[in-house]
């Protein structure tokens, strides 16, 4: 989906990021969406460990 944005289009974003919200403000949305994406990256992480988990834990009691 955002393979076709390219260089021009991401820097027309944010310049249009930093209109919308301003420079002092842009710093604390940029730090608000790293944390989201760290904490979907470690939810997402143990829900697949502890299915893996499980999937092992199956296979352990049919042999």
């Amino acid at each position: 989906m955002f393979s076709n944005i390219g260089v021009p289009g991401l820097i027309l974003i944010l310049l249009i990021a930093l209109v919308v919200f301003g420079p002092k403000k842009l710093p604390e949305i940029g730090r608000a969406f790293g944390e989201t994406l760290r904490e979907f990256k470690k939810s997402t992480k143990g829900l697949s460990d502890e299915v893996l988990g499980e999937l092992d834990d199956k296979k352990e009691v049919r042999k």
